[in-house]
């Protein structure tokens, strides 16, 4: 009896893949059913959070490969039957949104210094509503299984009092305190930076040589300064007490030029004798080396600079100028002056802000600050002693030298967008305040302190800093389950610890540090145990990839163009933990062209007629337990793979596994010659190792596969895909997979021939084997896929006929050539080429830079190169011999 492929619930594929027709169904099949809901169940859990980007950024380069890792990771958790919880959220990055805001208020013709810090927050959480939450829109476009119900954001009203507490408790264990320190400040966003958002850039400058009268002589000194324009803010010269050349100046007085100001000489043995003339400018102010000189010698502290990096009055005529524009001007006037001795080329580094990219500069100021020396000891030995571990393990060492020589934590900004440091003073002098979580408290704690009992709430004015966003974000695997608040609530102790973070190496210290130190502080326990720490997403030159340079395509219209599968297989094909992946729209067309294959090996399966009463031939019975052993190696390896976070090679063995070995070899081995139908036994197999491909695919590609695993047949909501099954782990048989990759080179080998002669596959050749050549019980299918209609042993080779080798055995094909010559002289030009292409391949595989940049799946195209060009040469050798035997 014939029967259609599941008639009852057949669904006709079309021709083609269309991702966008199927994308949105099945992203909201997925809502509706809450699949990626979670919460606490007698399950074990396996908790992400995400890495909160910025609420009013959206979806890059980086971001997709960050999200899609993490997708891949809790959709393979999921099916492995954990209770799978992946956090989403944002952060109010105070100083890239006040920034944004700040420009928009300029466009409307409004100035921030013209606003209350009511008024601008108005704005500030306009611009919020108005942005933010595209980018977690933009996440769901490209498949992310988070649980948007427990979407988080750090300004949220409970997440804001889970930051205030964690203030409030640190101080009063001593551990913040407000000083008077140096500090970078960026001029563009006038606020404080940690000494971890600064970024220290070889820049190309200039040493000018300056001359500087002694007074009352005739004699100059030479000092050589970067920074020109800081000579308003002089109030020393120092030089090395055992510099001979300087000695008799030693209590001597410099004037300034353009200032006047008569300055002391001062020794110091922090002076470079053989940096510039060996004379150093202390300008106390303005550097933190000069500023510890200026402490030990009770120098005066003169400030040159506004906030926003013009010279002030001190400055003289040059008050209200920008300071790089200042500089040119005042090297004019001390050239004039006769002041200016020379100037040098200098290539010197130099601290950028992480987020304005404006030169940063040193900074006397009132800040708060963190003590970390001693509530970073456990978080060090977390990951020394493997309690947390990193991915790639090169970071260690990176983690080690960061830890090990941490400084306290600048925590304050002067910005109005954020959690408002909950200080308040009550007095007019410095240290008249209290810290509490509100202001009724602060009155009733300043009362106690000042012990004045007339203080009134109108009394209390708070700091008017805020915190920085990183104080936010270093409690977001706690407080996501509000674990700061309620610290034994049953979320937070159900999902917390969580198992993985991905995210950049860029943060290793600004981020994934600090949680692991609260995560130690607050709840005595890590706050993850992997870290995988991703490369940056480069363009096909090696360039990072920014809006300034216009090499970052732009995230949803790759999906558009491909498909979500395909850009998340283009972009992890190549992203090996670590390593920066050299990005190319290739990749993403590679992933489509895989999404293609599987969608038509499926139509393919679905064109077959079944007939139920015939029984499995034996062709088929040895191609399903090949290809069964081969998907249990594969799998073996494909977990491996996972339990090491190398997902790249885990995709890599699974397209190999569905490309090569399934579509490629098994649907040929088990198809039936057109017209007849398959056997229902064939059937049944392949349909089940089918769907075990889909569900390896499924976290890499989560819609097609939905696509598919419903097309095999109507299923319930609870049997969908996505909360299906991981394949388990069985035992395999090794010498059926040595024994067919045997039988591959032999069909290899026929096709090879085939090919280079022109022949087609619809006519039938003779092989010859010498005895005990044979491949086992997989003659049937050389047969079949070689279309070999008469195979013979033989005692000796026979003449006149091509052959290939296979291990050590020697295949040949008696084939009629009317002229051996001219077959000869074919197969000496073919060898040539393939001796020259081999040549150039291997040229490009000896170049380290190349194999070390280049895409994995590149690297490894090249390689296959190799091995065919060797495999041809090889073959076309052997021809050769043959016909001139």
């Amino acid at each position: 009896m014939l029967a259609a492929f599941d008639n009852q619930n057949r669904m006709k594929l079309p021709a083609k893949f269309d991702a966008t027709s199927i994308e949105s169904k099945w992203y909201e099949y997925w809502i509706k059913h809450q699949f990626f809901y979670s919460k606490p169940d007698n399950r074990k859990p396996y908790s992400i959070v995400i890495p909160p980007p910025n609420v009013t950024g959206v979806l890059h380069m980086g971001h997709m490969l960050n999200v899609t890792l993490q997708d891949v990771l809790i959709r393979r958790a999921r099916m492995r039957g954990y209770n799978a919880c992946w956090v989403p959220g944002t952060d109010h990055a105070s100083i890239a949104t006040e920034a944004k805001v700040v420009q928009r208020l300029k466009e409307q013709g409004i100035e921030k210094k013209d606003l209350n810090r009511d008024e601008f927050l108005n704005h500030a959480w306009e611009w919020t509503h108005e942005h933010g939450g595209i980018i977690l829109e933009q996440l769901k476009k490209l498949g992310c299984s988070c649980d948007w119900q427990r979407t988080k954001f750090t300004l949220d009203d409970d997440m804001t009092e889970a930051v205030i507490k964690v203030f409030v408790d640190l101080y009063n264990k001593g551990l913040i305190y407000r000083g008077y320190r140096m500090v970078n400040w960026d001029p563009v966003a006038q606020t404080t930076l940690s000494d971890e958002e600064v970024i220290h850039e070889e820049r190309q400058g200039k040493l000018f040589y300056i001359a500087y009268q002694v007074a009352n002589s005739d004699e100059t000194i030479t000092i050589a300064t970067t920074r020109p324009e800081t000579l308003f803010g002089d109030t020393a010269i120092a030089v090395h007490p055992d510099d001979d050349r300087y000695t008799h100046l030693h209590g001597k007085h410099i004037i300034v030029p353009l200032v006047g100001r008569k300055v002391p000489v001062i020794t110091d043995t922090y002076i470079d004798m053989e940096f510039g003339t060996g004379c150093l400018k202390v300008t106390p102010a303005h550097d933190e080396n000069d500023k510890n000189i200026g402490d030990k010698n009770k120098l005066e502290i003169i400030d040159v600079f506004h906030p926003d990096g013009t010279l002030n009055t001190h400055a003289l005529h040059y008050e209200g100028k920008d300071r790089f524009v200042a500089r040119k001007e005042i090297v004019k006037e001390l050239e004039a002056l006769g002041f200016l001795i020379k100037t040098d080329a200098h290539t010197h580094k130099v601290g950028t802000s992480e987020r304005t990219k404006a030169v940063i500069e040193p900074r006397l100021s009132d800040q708060w600050f963190l003590k970390m020396k001693d509530i970073a000891k456990p978080a060090i030995d977390a990951v020394e002693k493997g309690e947390v571990t990193l991915f790639p393990s090169k970071f260690l060492n990176t983690y080690r030298h960061w830890m090990h020589s941490i400084r306290d934590w600048n925590i304050s900004r002067q910005l109005w967008w954020g959690q408002q440091i909950p200080a308040y003073y009550y007095g007019t002098l410095k240290d008249e305040f209290v810290v509490a979580e509100t202001k009724e408290k602060a009155l009733e704690k300043a009362i106690e302190k000042s012990n004045n009992l007339d203080l009134k709430m109108e009394d209390l004015s708070q700091d008017q800093d805020v915190l920085d966003t990183w104080f936010s974000s270093w409690l977001w695997p706690i407080s996501v389950f509000d674990g700061i608040r309620f610290p034994e609530n049953e979320e937070v102790n159900y999902y917390y610890p969580t198992q993985d973070l991905v995210t950049g190496p860029d943060i290793l210290f600004f981020w994934v540090a600090r949680m692991i130190i609260s995560g130690h502080e607050f709840r005595n326990q890590k706050p993850f145990s992997n870290v995988y720490l991703t490369g940056l997403v480069r363009d096909n030159k090696g360039r990072k990839m920014s809006k300034q340079l216009g090499n970052s395509p732009n995230a949803l219209t790759l999906i558009s163009d491909f498909g979500a599968d395909s850009v998340r297989v283009g972009l992890l094909l190549s992203s090996a933990a670590g390593n920066d992946l050299l990005f190319d729209e290739a990749l993403c067309q590679q992933g489509k062209n895989f999404s293609n294959k599987i969608w038509n090996a499926f139509r393919l399966i679905q064109g077959w007629e079944i007939d139920s009463s015939a029984e499995i031939d034996q062709t088929a019975a040895l191609g399903i337990q090949w290809y069964e052993s081969k998907f249990q190696m594969a799998l073996e390896l494909i977990d491996d793979h996972f339990e090491k976070y190398r997902i790249s090679d885990a995709l890599m063995t699974i397209y190999k596994l569905v490309w090569d070995d399934f579509c490629s070899w098994f649907l040929e081995i088990i198809k039936p010659e057109y017209p007849k139908p398959i056997d229902r036994q064939t059937h049944l197999a392949v349909i089940r190792l089918f769907e075990a491909n889909l569900r390896l695919l499924h976290p890499f590609m989560p819609f097609l596969t939905e696509e598919l695993w419903h097309a095999i047949k109507n299923r319930q909501p609870q049997e969908a895909l996505v909360v299906s099954k991981w394949p388990e782990q069985q035992s395999y048989d090794e010498e059926i997979i040595t024994s067919f990759a045997h039988t591959v080179e032999v069909i290899s080998g026929i096709r090879s021939i085939r090919k280079q002669k022109n022949i087609a596959f619809k006519e039938s050749l003779k092989l010859i084997t010498l005895d005990q050549q044979d491949v086992m019980s997989a003659r049937k299918i050389v047969q079949k896929l070689g279309n070999i209609s008469v195979w013979d042993e033989v005692q000796k080779a026979p003449e006149k006929a091509l052959s290939f080798r296979v291990g050590v055995g020697q295949y040949y094909l008696p084939i009629s050539l009317s002229d051996v010559g001219e077959e000869l002289e074919k197969i000496e030009a073919e060898l040539k080429y393939q001796k020259g292409f081999l040549k150039s391949v291997q040229k490009k595989l000896a170049n380290e830079r190349f194999v070390q940049n280049a895409p994995e799946a590149v690297v490894a195209s090249e390689r296959k190169k190799e091995a065919d060009a060797l495999a041809k040469i090889l073959l076309l050798t052997q021809n050769i011999h043959d016909l001139r035997s």
